[in-house]
């Protein structure tokens, strides 16, 4: 058998949504969602996932009583509304 090849999904030129879990830093069990939204060329969901840490580090800056917990990617539109 043949090696299979790994199918690479482009999003193409799109709004990319980052959804961002975040707690207080004074109360970690205060907890909510953040949709960060941002435009991106040819992106990979794995791509979009490297490149979030540098858009939380920019949300983080003006909501510093704030810490990310995790997130998650995906095109815009099914978490927030645009």
């Amino acid at each position: 058998m043949g090696r299979q090849k790994r199918v690479t999904r482009s999003w193409g030129l799109q709004m990319l949504e980052l959804i961002v879990s975040v707690c207080l830093l004074e109360d970690h069990t205060r907890c909510k969602d953040v949709s960060l939204t941002y435009m991106a060329e040819s992106v990979t969901p794995m791509q979009c996932m490297m490149m979030s840490p540098g858009e939380i580090a920019k949300w983080s800056e003006s909501h510093p009583k704030w810490f990310a917990k995790k997130w998650s990617c995906r095109p815009a539109g099914r978490f927030a509304k645009i």
